[in-house]
């Protein structure tokens, strides 16, 4: 444990000294200025690197630079805010004083020095320095596991496809460091894929648990099952196994799942709860609507399949709802205006479509998770 003194007066440097000393405090550092604390913090140079100090027990009055701007002036380092300042000081003036709580100090203690209530408010001050300490590792933890968890969510979703006969791409904009959207597509067959885009209640790490719960099932779900009744059902069952009578919350997703067959050109879907999908098919538009509620809920559900022919070519839009919702207004409904835009686009280009939609989005931050997915035949 580091503290460091600062006292123009060299008796009083020595008193505090003696006092730590005889109290146990061993590691202590003297200076006899601000620009000596200075120097000593390394304070003009750039790196990012923190000195290891745990308390600055320093004077209030003090020739050239007072001990307030000198408060201030450390607090207002990123690198030293968390130091605590304890204030030793004739200086009675109450305005004073609370012009230098202001600055940062978290206490302070009247000269002539009493022993008892110094080591007393060391003690405290340190107490609250080792908590913080404590708090800001397991933050730091955290955010790293959370990093982490994120890399891992990331690289589960599916690669873009681009061949002769389709393509399949996504943009995807979490609100989070870990995000309830989640996508994918698998062939289930010669110029067949299933494609799957859920939204899971919520965002954030309880969402991504459940959805990585869902994901751990869904490529042997979508490829030995194929069709999207069955595959529905699948999912529900699997969401109805997480469910306990004394658990408080019952996770739910929304989410449209495909078969999009490019030989016979054909489209079989399930919409479960979601957003409807939007189909530019020989270019009319058709919306992705029947299915069923979303999944989790009940046990049983039932399903409605829909089926949609197209002859020449086909360009389909999956949405979630943090992306529509972000962009409804008084005027239009965020649908309204993904399908305005789908129509204005002539390429496979999921990022071209939400840049040329995203005008239309509100300012601030998104409060969901936004995600869109394209296929093209």
């Amino acid at each position: 444990m580091s503290i460091v003194i600062v006292d123009d007066n060299a008796t009083n440097l020595l008193i505090i000294e003696k006092i730590l000393l005889k109290a146990g405090y061993t590691e202590l550092v003297m200076v006899s200025s601000a620009r000596e604390l200075y120097q000593l913090l390394d304070m003009d140079s750039p790196s990012t690197v923190e000195v290891p100090v745990d308390l600055i027990l320093m004077d209030m009055m003090m020739p050239e630079i007072d001990g307030v701007e000198a408060c201030r002036t450390v607090q207002a380092d990123e690198r030293f805010r968390d130091i605590p300042i304890i204030f030793v000081t004739a200086m009675g003036d109450s305005n004073k004083l609370a012009e230098a709580l202001d600055a940062g100090a978290l206490d302070y203690v009247m000269k002539p020095i009493n022993k008892v209530e110094l080591l007393a408010r060391i003690r405290s001050t340190l107490r609250l320095k080792y908590e913080k300490d404590w708090h800001k590792e397991r933050d730091k933890r955290i955010k790293y596991e959370l990093d982490l968890a994120k890399q891992v969510q990331l690289s589960v979703l599916s690669s873009p496809i681009k061949d002769e006969h389709i393509q399949i791409s996504a943009v995807y904009k979490p609100s989070s460091e870990l995000a309830g959207d989640f996508y994918a597509w698998y062939p289930i067959g010669p110029n067949r894929h299933g494609i799957i885009l859920l939204d899971m209640m919520g965002h954030g790490i309880s969402s991504s648990l459940v959805c990585m719960y869902i994901y751990s099932a869904l490529k042997d779900t979508i490829t030995n099952i194929c069709d999207p009744e069955g595959v529905m059902r699948e999912l529900n069952g699997r969401m109805n196994q997480l469910h306990q009578s004394d658990n408080l919350i019952n996770y739910y997703f929304t989410a449209i799942y495909m078969v999009l067959d490019t030989e016979r050109r054909t489209i079989e879907y399930v919409n479960a709860g979601h957003p409807a999908g939007i189909a530019l098919l020989d270019g009319e538009v058709k919306l992705l609507t029947e299915g069923c509620c979303a999944l989790g809920f009940f046990e049983g559900i039932e399903i409605t399949k829909g089926v949609i022919p197209y002859e020449k070519d086909a360009r389909i839009v999956l949405f979630t709802d943090g992306l529509s919702e972000w962009l409804d207004d008084e005027q239009e409904d965020g649908i309204t205006k993904i399908m305005g835009s789908l129509k204005a686009t002539t390429t496979h280009d999921p990022d071209g479509l939400v840049e040329r939609i995203y005008p239309y989005a509100k300012t601030g931050s998104p409060q969901d998770d936004m995600c869109l997915v394209m296929i093209t035949t």
